[in-house]
Order: C-alpha cells, then structure tokens, then sequence
C-alpha cells in the first residue's frame, strides 16, 4: 500500500515546477495522469542530453506517470478533459495567468464540474498583483526576491544558485498545499484553488535574514564560502583542498579548539571568546585555522572531527555525492528500466516512510504512451479513438 492509493491527479504542467510537484505525488501512490500538448508535448522533452533520442531530463522528473495528448483548443479534446476532471482529485497547471480562462480549463469552469477538486496553479508571480501578467523562471525569481544579492563573493558580480532552486521550490509548496487542501476536503468536501508564485515561494525560506531587517533594519550582503551570523562555520583550507567547517554554537568552538586542533588557548584569546566576537574577526580567525589546518588533509581533519563531535564534511562533487556510502545506503540513487533508454539511474526519495514507503512504479512515459489506455477507462470505443486522433484532437 502507498500513502497516497486512490487520489487521482490531472497534471497539465510542464517543464520543471509542476512536473516535479506531481512525481513527488506519484511517487507517494497517486495516479498522475499528464495531459500533454499535441506538438511534442512537455517543453522538457526537447531538453537534452539524450540516450537513443529520449530525453534524460524529462524521464528524471516524470517516473509514476502516464501520458496523454488532448488538443485543449478544439471543443472534443476539452470535453475529454472535463470528463477526466470529474473523477480527478487534483489538477495541476503552470500556464501563465489567463491561458487556462482562454482554454476554458480554468478553476471555475472545472470547480461547475468536480465542485471537490482542487486545483493547484502554478505560475511566476501567482494569479494576482501588478507582476501577475509576466512570465516568471528560477533565475528571475533568485535577482527579484534578493537571493542573488547575498550569493557569491563581496564586491563581486551576483551568483545564482548551483540549481532551480525556486523551481523546485515551488514544486515542494505546491506538494504540502495540496496535501493540505485535499485533507480540508476530507474533512468537508470542500474543494479549493491553489495558487503558488515562482517568484515567492522562497521568501520564507530567509527566515534569519528576516529576522535582522525587521529588527534593525539590515540587510544581508554576500558572504562568499562564511555563514552570516556563526564562525566558524564555513569552508576552509586544509593541505590538499577545503572542507566545511560548522563550528555553529559555543561548545562546537570549545570541542574544536581542544580536541580537533589541540590549541585551548584559542578559547582564551579576545577575539574569539564568542560567536559574535568571532564574527566580527572573522578574517583573522580563517587565517590562523588555516595556517594551523596546512598540517594535514581533508580526510585527516574530518577524522579527527568525527571523533570530537564536531560538524564536518567533504566538499563533493556531483559525481561524488551520488557515489558517497551513506547516500547509497540510503537509496537515494535509484535504478529504473526504460523502454528506450535502457537501464536508467534516478534520484531516490528524501522521505522514509515506515508503512507506506514511496517507489518507483514505471519510467517516465513515452509521449502519449496512455491516451488510448486512459481513454478507454471513459467508455471511449476504439472506432471513436481513431476518428479523435485523424481529427487532431489526440495523439
């Protein structure tokens, strides 16, 4: 049994926010179905690389699914879809404001139908507001909300994140607001929209940065590779590369300075008593760790940290998290059969369920691989399928 057995999701979204929302779903038990446009469907699949001419980014982000292609734009391919709306528990869409009106697909329109859905519309800066006309990406969303100003070195040009973090971001809310909504609805049978913005999805994520502008008014400028507040709690220099260092709290600093270092004086000098003092002398403390951390090499210094309880790690690579021992342990690379691809890795699940384990039930679809399967499921008969499909209406 998966937790999510029996909620039913229409998923008419693309690209990346959506599509990862709804596999979090799916992977959880839901039955996603992903209605596709006729034209070569979900953007992602024309994102390489590709293995035998399938597109590995979107087979990363849509295992659990099934495809169908509907012609939104002609009245039998929407009367399809309101048919599958009826029964659905879920909708999700990521159309700019405005194009789920003009398809007739909207929230209202579905809610005369299925008065219980909920419908979750993702979008760059949400259905209302001054900016909600414009189309809105991850990047954006990093300038706008101020993330890109305290990312990178001071005094230097702006950094984005290593990934969508705003993409991703707003597929993680979308996932607990629908989850929330549909327990609301098992409680009354009311159903609801949903309405999540790219562009502030992770504004409440910046809750220390919150905190000292509201209070005093300050405003966060980039740290480069330090932590804003504690110290020492960031990457530094060991003799053959960097390890992050999270010296985050008074009695850290005390274990580190005595048992990793073996320099107790440290504890007594001025500058340092405490984590505001070792804030503000942050540049003398980085030197002096690392001239006295040149000694020896990462692995030996993260030796010597594990046994004294302080927080310490590698700086991997990509290539070097996926093959760590601990994540492998943990499943958090999964393997899957595609029909085209072939014998495929993926990421696996970052929630460990006790009863109720999430899975991976089927690769990602070929594109319309479950129209007519899905189809057949609404009474449709095989003449009528071939007579929508020569019409335009499905793929």
């Amino acid at each position: 049994m998966s937790a999510l057995d029996n909620l039913k999701i229409l998923d008419v979204s693309q690209i990346m926010a959506g599509p990862y929302c709804t596999m979090v779903l799916a992977d959880m038990g839901a039955e996603v179905i992903k209605v596709e446009k006729l034209n070569g469907g979900d953007d992602s699949r024309q994102m390489g690389p590709y293995v035998n001419g399938e597109s590995t980014c979107f087979s990363q982000i849509n295992r659990n699914k099934k495809s169908i292609s509907l012609n939104l734009k002609e009245a039998r391919g929407r009367e399809i879809f309101y048919e599958l709306a009826a029964s659905a528990d879920v909708i999700v869409e990521n159309y700019r404001p405005g194009v789920t009106q003009s398809l007739a697909i909207d929230y209202d329109t579905i809610k005369a139908i299925n008065p219980a859905i909920v419908y979750c519309s993702i979008s760059g800066y949400g259905q209302t507001g001054p900016y909600s006309h414009k189309g809105g990406f991850d990047l954006v969303a990093q300038g706008m909300t101020g993330l890109m100003s305290m990312t990178g070195e001071p005094g230097r040009r702006p950094l984005k994140t290593g990934i969508a973090v705003y993409d991703i971001g707003a597929g993680i809310t979308a996932v607990y607001s629908i989850l929330a909504a549909y327990i609301h609805r098992m409680n009354t049978g009311e159903g609801q929209h949903i309405d999540i913005a790219i562009t502030e999805c992770g504004l409440p994520w910046f809750t220390w940065e919150a905190a000292a502008y509201f209070a005093e008014n300050t405003v966060p400028a980039p740290t480069g590779w330090r932590h804003r507040v504690s110290a020492p709690y960031q990457a530094v220099k060991a003799s053959d590369g960097y390890l992050m260092l999270g010296c985050a709290n008074q009695r850290t600093w005390e274990r580190f300075c005595t048992d990793v270092l073996g320099e107790p004086a440290l504890m007594e000098d001025a500058r340092f008593l405490t984590n505001f003092d070792r804030g503000q002398h942050v540049d003398e403390l980085e030197a002096l760790l690392e001239d006295l951390m040149a000694s020896r090499t990462v692995d030996e210094w993260l030796i010597l940290c594990d046994s004294a309880g302080v927080p310490a790690g590698p700086i991997n690579d990509f290539a070097q998290a996926l093959n760590d021992e601990h994540y492998l342990a943990r499943g958090m690379v999964q393997e899957m059969e595609h029909p085209v691809i072939g014998r495929m890795k993926t990421i696996g699940f970052p929630s460990k369920f006790s009863r109720t384990p999430s899975a991976i039930h089927t690769p990602a679809p070929l594109f319309a691989q479950h129209t007519d399967e899905v189809l057949g499921t609404l009474g449709i008969e095989r003449t009528e399928i071939d007579a929508l499909r020569e019409a335009g209406c499905i793929k």
